[in-house]
């Protein structure tokens, strides 16, 4: 009886075993000869793509020393067949997806999305800030692409959006011949730890109107401090919100990034901004639906860490122009964001870094489409083309930190498509 019971049981994983050799797709069986992948897991697809995966790829934490430490990085690979292009998708985030990118849609393409060193599962087992730089950053992506170009011979387009647009700068400066085409969508070229630019910005945008309505609500906001304070709280309370600071320093540090959110999603219109003698109730609805409570918590603070890391230390970010809320401020002194940087992380800013992206995107950055949008807080510190190479930037008026291809209509939107069409050799449908 046990011997039966052992054979049955050694037939049934040999069935196991076989059922899924045979299951194994052409694609699959490529991955798995790959020995820098250590992990591949199916995962969900959109219909677009025939077959889909999370990937661990191994990766040298220091690409100057490739035999010492390792770290593995999430990739998401989403397959239509071998011949097609390949949308290369560089996040500067976690990645949690591999959904198709517009890209993809637009030119029936693979898509392959990489999640970025030191983000979501893509981290070293000992945090070392020093290795979390753009030229690092940029090798990761140079090893993906070139491991993946032993499968898939077509074009390569590279993009990104927000801080996976400047990832794809990067990427496109330190490797430049690794993909066809780059379209970085939103993507700032910051010159400073706090660019002043972006005060120009705000200080010009839209009508003067509005600006004059978004400080009125701004001061509104912090003079009924007390009767907001109590919301706050409540909502904290309620929705188990767990803030990075007391409430009065997240009141004034919500007041003071209003203006900024408001111009960069578009989410709310001025007409939609309350007047000075609305009740604190209504202040209040209107600030977090234009600027979340989120940004301001602990999980935030936790998740954006290593961003901010990159911000003041090469890439560059923002401040604030107290001079409007100086008598009403009583927890925040200075303008800078500096104090979003994590604690065990010394940081000081190199300049020298973004003005040579700078310089060698006006100089040498061919086949890049730069997608802005006209009233977004960040295209205050968008790429400014000489003409001095066939790239081109395409801004959408008055569009927001949401401005894609498909934002864009009649001359320009052909102009995209036919730039497209031109720097790859493919038909792009209308």
């Amino acid at each position: 009886m046990k011997r039966a019971r052992l054979f049955l049981s050694v037939f049934i994983i040999f069935i196991s075993t076989l059922a899924v050799a045979q299951n194994e797709t052409a694609l699959y069986k490529k991955l798995k000869s790959l020995k820098e992948i250590t992990e591949i897991t199916p995962v969900k697809h959109d219909t677009i793509f025939s077959e889909a995966y999370e990937i661990m790829v191994t990766q040298p934490l220091d690409h100057n020393n490739p035999s010492g430490k390792k770290f593995r990085q999430k990739i998401y690979l989403s397959h239509k067949n071998d011949s097609a292009p390949v949308v290369f998708v560089t996040e500067g985030y976690a990645a949690n997806s591999g959904r198709p990118t517009e890209l993809a849609k637009l030119l029936n393409a693979n898509q392959i999305t990489v999640e970025h060193r030191y983000f979501g599962k893509s981290v070293p087992e000992k945090i070392e800030w020093k290795y979390l730089n753009i030229k690092q950053a940029a090798a990761d992506h140079h090893l993906i692409v070139q491991l993946f170009k032993k499968i898939y011979g077509g074009k390569w387009v590279s993009t990104g959006i927000s801080k996976g647009g400047q990832t794809t700068i990067y990427f496109k400066r330190f490797y430049p011949d690794d993909v066809d085409v780059s379209v970085p969508y939103v993507a700032p070229v910051n010159l400073s730890a706090e660019d002043p630019r972006i005060y120009m910005f705000l200080n010009s945008v839209g009508t003067e109107d509005c600006r004059n309505k978004i400080i009125a609500f701004q001061r509104a906001f912090l003079s009924k401090r007390d009767e907001i304070k109590k919301l706050l709280i409540q909502d904290a309370e309620k929705k188990k919100i767990k803030f990075a600071w007391d409430y009065d320093f997240v009141l004034e540090y919500m007041t003071l990034e209003y203006s900024f959110a408001f111009w960069q999603w578009g989410s709310t219109k001025c007409e939609d901004i309350p007047d000075a003698n609305s009740s604190a109730e209504k202040l209040y609805d209107h600030m977090v639906k234009a600027n979340p409570l989120y940004f301001f918590t602990e999980q935030a603070m936790k998740d954006f860490g290593p961003f901010y890391v990159q911000a003041y230390k090469e890439i560059g970010y923002y401040g604030y122009d107290l001079e409007p809320f100086k008598d009403l401020l009583q927890k925040i002194k200075t303008g800078t964001n500096r104090i979003l940087v994590p604690k065990d992380a010394d940081v000081k800013f190199d300049c020298t870094v973004m003005n040579d992206v700078n310089e060698w995107i006006q100089r040498n950055g061919n086949n890049i489409l730069f997608i802005y949008g006209g009233n977004d807080t960040w295209n205050a510190t968008s790429i400014q083309l000489l003409g001095l190479t066939n790239s081109i930037k395409m801004v959408k008026k008055g569009g927001s930190h949401g401005t894609r291809i498909s934002s864009f209509d009649g001359e320009q939107k052909e102009k995209i498509l036919s730039t497209l069409e031109n720097w790859l050799g493919l038909k792009i449908k209308r």
